[in-house]
This record gives C-alpha cells, sequence and structure tokens, in this order.
C-alpha cells in the first residue's frame, strides 16, 4: 500500500477511536490481581490531598491545566492555530484531506523542538470506584477533560499509562472514603499524568465529534508518573 495510504488509514483509525470514546466520561479499568504491594505498577499511588498538588509537579514540569497555560504552550511549540472554517470548508466535504495534510505539515515543521522534549503535566477527571483489600486502596476510573482555548478544543490523549490504577488514601480517610463509597456517594478526584508528548504525530488535529466544524487540538503524551489528588477532604 503506497505510503500516503496507509499514514491515511491510520489517521482515520485513529479519529474513529478517538471519538468511539469521546461520549464517555470514566472509563473502568480492569486490574489484575498481585500477589504483593511491591509487585504493583506505577498506577498504585497514594492518594493525595489538593493541598500537596504543588509539592508532586517534577522540577522544570510544566502544568497545563488552563487555557492561558495551554495556549502559551501551543504558541511556542506550533506557532499560530490553524484556520479552523478554512480546513473544515462550507459543508465539511473533504476536510479529511486536508486534516491529514495539516497534521503532516505540522508534524514536519515541529521536528526538533525543544518542546517536544519538555516534561508536562495535565489533569484527567477521576473517581474512586470499589475498594481492593489486598492493595489497600481503590480502583480509579478515569475520563479526559476538554479544555476550550482559542486554538480550538484542547484534549490530552495518554500513552502508556499503568494498566493497574489503584488509589491509596492516608489512614486518616480511608475507613471513611470507604463508608461513603458503600453509601453510593461518588467521590471525584483529579489524575496528574506527566510525561513527555510521543516524537512523532504529538500533536493531533481534528474536528469535534459532536460538534461539526470545531476543531480540536489533542497532544499525545508518553506517561512517565501518575498521581491522585483528593480535592476536597471530609472525614465523616
Amino acid at each position: 500500500m503506497p505510503r500516503f495510504l496507509t499514514q491515511k488509514l491510520r489517521t482515520f483509525t485513529l479519529s474513529i477511536l478517538l471519538h468511539g470514546t469521546a461520549s464517555i466520561l470514566f472509563i473502568p479499568l480492569l486490574v489484575t490481581p498481585a500477589s504483593s504491594y511491591a509487585e504493583e505498577t506505577d498506577g498504585v499511588r497514594q492518594l493525595l490531598t489538593h493541598e500537596q498538588l504543588k509539592s508532586i509537579l517534577p522540577e522544570n514540569t510544566r502544568l497545563l491545566d488552563d487555557a492561558e497555560g495551554i495556549e502559551l504552550f501551543l504558541d511556542a511549540i506550533d506557532g499560530t492555530p490553524p484556520n479552523w472554517p478554512e480546513v473544515y470548508g462550507n459543508d465539511g466535504a473533504g476536510h479529511d484531506e486536508r486534516l491529514f495534510a495539516l497534521n503532516r505539515e505540522r508534524d514536519r515543521l515541529r521536528g526538533g523542538h525543544d518542546g517536544l522534549t519538555s516534561r508536562l503535566m495535565f489533569l484527567w477527571a477521576g473517581e474512586l470506584s470499589t475498594y481492593d483489600f489486598e492493595r489497600g486502596g481503590f480502583h480509579v476510573a478515569i475520563g479526559p477533560k476538554v479544555i476550550p482555548t482559542r486554538w480550538g478544543l484542547v484534549r490530552f490523549k495518554p500513552e502508556d499509562l499503568p494498566p493497574n490504577l489503584v488509589a491509596v488514601p492516608p489512614p486518616t480517610l480511608n475507613e471513611s472514603l470507604q463508608r461513603r463509597v458503600r453509601n453510593g456517594e461518588r467521590i471525584e478526584i483529579d489524575v496528574a499524568l506527566t510525561g513527555r508528548l510521543i516524537p512523532d504525530e504529538s500533536i493531533i488535529y481534528d474536528f469535534a465529534h459532536e460538534e461539526p466544524g470545531q476543531g480540536m487540538v489533542m497532544p499525545v503524551v508518553r506517561i512517565e508518573k501518575i498521581d491522585y489528588v483528593l480535592s476536597r477532604v471530609r472525614t465523616y
């Protein structure tokens, strides 16, 4: 198959996979048994309080969780936002070809940029699920955050997420959190994901599935570290 068609098929398939899950806010993840805490992957982490968020931000890491910070980062790495109306066209016909050309050109121009090696942290939405007595923590369901910016809607896409996502609360909160979850209360948390943009196709430009013509920017980050942050603490 010609390289052009292969790349186009790859981009089209990725778009289908992304949009196929766009309406799902939380994605439950299967957790496999483990014989001891020491054998767990990095997905088993302590549940921190909101006040500890800054303390887990690694040195020389950019936290991208609001429109201003994201816009400054995209300005630095990609220059200017796409002309979304031009890429979409009057009725959207043929925009796949224009999207492919846009992504290919942006990948080419971005090659070798310092921003590709910068360490980034972004936040996804999380929720505590069932309690795992063997691991001493809660399974975590996660889903993407979508942030409106002048570049379009921005949704980070993680690569190489750990297979086991378990948040281990401090002893002072463990019992109360178990009780609240048993009572059906939703315990929402922030899932802090840290990593670097992947070298190839590090930023994907597309259109939002639910809003035709609405541009979407998806930085693709290879995950190196994950943290769980409880935004509000109640002990009853």
